[in-house]
């Protein structure tokens, strides 16, 4: 059968829109289907059930409607009757439907705005999925565009088939681009929107210079040196932690290149960057140290429990460490994962002198003993009552100047002391209402139980329904993004967060809401019975 030009032309328009907008030739095609169902049922009636079918090897456009075969027509416009149908079809049964065909509809103005505007939804909403299904699995990826337009300071990309936007706060400072400027950007997301999918990139990203980096250098993108930790303070500064899996690549090197030429590749994309590339080491005292180069550090004391550090810097060597406002010191923090705190040998020293004299001062009033034997105390180490009472006493008497007997008389001293206070402390948790329930938790003293209840947890399902950040506090962000302290109630203790979970399992048991787990030693000599 012969095409005639009218479908024919049909069938090419459908050709050149799915080549110019890169979507299914089928997808056109069912678009022109439902505009032309549109017009069909304008022409003959909203209520008539009509369905357009074109050919997609000839062009020819079929319209049919269809009627169901009932046994009593309600509605002539969907239904027919048992005997109209059987004079169609012989084998006609009621439920099923019969598909009448109509003569093509000629298209009006109205009919043809309408068609059109259908056709371009359809065909828009296939392009911004396929854009969609395109770019959702290349997050992660450096893409090159070309700028098209900026608006309220985000940059509209170019990218072929698609466009992407960079965002003002994505860019990297005092950076401007012109329409028609080439760019590179890291895409970070891609969602779907009311206005059709939106693909965001940006340049100030971590993982953008990860990505640059591994462009420049092929040991990072063959997998031999690998890329641990990126902090940036995007146009100012960067600093990147790199290990070699082969121990005869040095991965400082790799990443500098001869005469810096890889680096400084990376540093003209970034519009003049300052990179710091340091080795990355397991060991956190280690890495920090590396961290904080070009500063030069002389000590390092880690609080595991709270993720925080203390580094100490001679005092020629605090506004390097630091940086320009805190800018060396706080990618150092980023990079690392740890709170750091810098401190002088000088602030060291005060702090430390200023421990000394308050351990001694504590010595003095608590065992009434004068300021020399305080003294020899806190220098072997001595920080609390506690040591002292329950130490051994060949310890004791080992310090210089201490005999038994001398040992023996502090150790008194220190048990009265103690004594004396959890008594005091004791009345003060009767009046506070806390029960003595919670006294008998194990872990738990007198001051602990006066701790809890001025902090509201007087009864043992208090103490069980506590959490171990409730006990021991936490850090959140306020809305500068600083780090901020929320003291728990038990600050001052020196718990742990193991102590403190472990006070609260044992409040648990004994308030009967878990089991308590039997001990290593009697399940093993549970065992040996068994196999005795």
């Amino acid at each position: 059968m012969a095409v005639s030009a009218n479908r024919l032309e049909l069938l090419q328009i459908a050709d050149a829109v799915a080549r110019d907008k890169s979507i299914d030739k089928s997808v056109v095609l069912t678009a022109m289907e439902e505009a032309m169902q549109r017009a069909a049922k304008a022409h003959y009636g909203s209520e008539n059930d009509i369905k357009v079918d074109i050919d997609p090897k000839t062009g020819e456009t079929h319209v049919s409607r269809y009627l169901h075969v009932v046994e009593l027509v309600e509605n002539d416009k969907t239904e027919i009757s048992l005997a109209d149908a059987r004079r169609r079809n012989p084998d006609a049964q009621i439920g099923d439907i019969i598909a009448e065909t109509l003569p093509p509809v000629d298209f009006n103005r109205i009919n043809a705005q309408n068609a059109k505007q259908v056709i371009v939804q359809k065909v828009r909403d296939a392009e911004r999925e396929r854009q969609y299904d395109e770019y959702k699995d290349r997050i992660g990826e450096i893409v090159h565009g070309q700028v098209k337009r900026s608006e309220f300071g985000s940059v509209v990309v170019d990218l072929g088939k698609a466009e992407g936007v960079v965002r003002r706060d994505e860019m990297i400072p005092r950076e401007s681009f012109r329409p028609g400027d080439r760019i590179r950007a890291y895409i970070y997301d891609v969602r779907r929107e009311v206005r059709g999918p939106q693909i965001f990139l940006s340049r100030s990203h971590p993982d953008f210079m990860r990505r640059l980096f591994a462009q420049e250098v092929p040991e990072i993108y063959d997998g031999v040196i690998e890329i641990r930790a990126v902090a940036r303070d995007p146009g100012s500064r960067a600093k990147i932690a790199v290990i070699s899996k082969d121990s005869s690549i040095d991965p400082v090197g790799a990443c500098v290149g001869m005469r810096g030429v890889r680096v400084q590749a990376v540093v003209q994309e970034l519009q003049g960057e300052r990179i710091d590339i340091i080795p990355w080491n397991a060991e956190p005292a280690t890495f920090i140290v590396n961290a904080l180069a070009p500063a030069e550090v002389t000590k390092v004391v880690l609080d595991e429990d709270t993720n925080r550090v203390e580094v100490v810097v001679p005092d020629e060597q605090l506004s390097l460490g630091i940086g320009r406002r805190g800018q060396n010191v706080r990618l150092a923090s980023q990079l690392t994962g740890w709170q750091i705190d810098i401190l002088t040998e000088a602030e060291e020293s005060e702090r430390r002198q200023k421990e000394f004299n308050e351990r001694t001062e504590l010595f003095m009033n608590s065992l009434d003993v004068d300021e020399t034997v305080a003294q020899l105390l806190a220098s072997e180490g001595f920080a609390t009552i506690e040591d002292v009472a329950y130490v051994d006493l060949a310890e004791l008497s080992q310090i210089e100047a201490f005999d038994e007997e001398t040992a023996q008389e502090l150790q008194n001293r220190a048990i009265e002391f103690i004594e004396a206070r959890n008594k005091e402390m004791d009345d003060k948790r009767r009046a506070l209402g806390v029960a003595d329930e919670v006294l008998e938790v194990e872990g738990v003293t007198p001051a602990i139980a006066v701790a809890l209840g001025e902090s509201e947890i007087k009864s043992l399902e208090d103490l069980a329904g506590a959490a171990t950040d409730d006990l021991i506090g936490y850090y959140e962000q306020n809305k500068e993004k600083e780090r901020v302290r929320i003291p728990g109630a038990l600050e001052g203790f020196n718990l742990t967060s193991d102590d403190a979970n472990a006070i609260i399992m044992k409040a648990r048991v004994k308030a009967g809401w878990i089991e308590e787990e039997p001990a290593a030693e009697e399940e093993a000599g549970e065992e040996g019975a068994v196999e005795a």
